[in-house]
């Protein structure tokens, strides 16, 4: 799935794609270009729910729980103009330990604004008002003028891109299906418990 930015756009696009990937064992987001908005632990709080239980239907399949959530390995791809909230996402994926990371490193502007301030002529002024730092290590700064480098380092070749490749998506497709090997789906329902007399 792709999503877009960090937005109300890419909110809306983000949903949708989850949840449309539901059926699957796993998954690749692809952030590329992402152009940034609000802050996306949302995005990684859906990602990173893992099966907790599973809902056994007196009719039909085991339901995985929680429901909205995708058990399996997840890979993002980023590139160089992911930035803003398109930073945030692939600093929060890894953070979270939600998957590998695969493309080139993000554009590194993390510092955030919170207001515009409105001009005569219709245009706008913004300063930025927010940095980020982690409270991993004692406390460090994060991403602002570095970025976020990715797991796999895979260019965006044109050569191959002119000839219809995407080095960049064949080796997160590579990095899912050998994750997709050890992965086991949902267990095997156990016995139903014998009642006692």
């Amino acid at each position: 799935m792709h999503v877009p930015d960090t937005s109300i756009a890419g909110i809306i696009a983000f949903d949708k794609q989850f949840s449309g990937q539901l059926d699957k064992d796993g998954i690749i987001v692809d952030e590329r270009n992402n152009s940034g908005g609000q802050i996306p632990d949302f995005y990684t709080e859906k990602l990173k729910r893992q099966l907790l239980a599973v809902l056994a239907p007196r009719e039909g399949a085991d339901i995985g729980w929680p429901p909205v959530a995708i058990y399996g390995p997840k890979v993002m791809i980023a590139n160089e103009l992911a930035g803003s909230g398109g930073d945030a996402f692939p600093w929060f994926f890894r953070r979270e330990k939600i998957g590998p990371i695969v493309g080139t490193r993000t554009w590194g502007g993390l510092v955030g604004i919170s207001r515009g301030i409105p001009l005569r002529d219709g245009g706008g002024v913004t300063a930025p008002e927010f940095a980020f730092w982690s409270t991993d290590n004692g406390g460090e700064w994060i991403v602002e003028n570095h970025g976020v480098d990715p797991d796999y380092e895979v260019p965006e070749r044109p050569d191959l891109v002119v000839s219809g490749h995407d080095p960049q998506l064949e080796k997160a497709i590579d990095l899912a299906n050998e994750a997709l090997k050890n992965y086991k789906g949902l267990p095997p329902r156990p016995k139903y418990p014998v009642a006692k007399p």
